[in-house]
């Protein structure tokens, strides 16, 4: 499969939380970094995750921002 998404990340899922509709995936990307992933119910049934599951995280956004007070 080929992506034009050049952000991607090699981790390990630390947890799922599914909700009604979406579901919380939280993954270990290494040097005590975990990033957060909301994604469909739909989609962790589809690709069969479980923790401690090898993915790959995907990052395309058109911004992202920060704040600090």
């Amino acid at each position: 499969m080929k992506l034009s998404t050049r952000n991607v990340i090699k981790g390990k899922v630390l947890e799922i939380k599914e909700g009604t509709v979406a579901a919380k995936v939280k993954v270990d990307i290494g040097a005590g970094n975990v990033v957060t992933a909301m994604i469909t119910v739909e989609a962790v049934k589809e690709l069969a995750l479980k923790t401690g599951d090898q993915v790959n995280v995907l990052v395309k956004a058109t911004s992202v921002m920060l704040m600090k007070e």
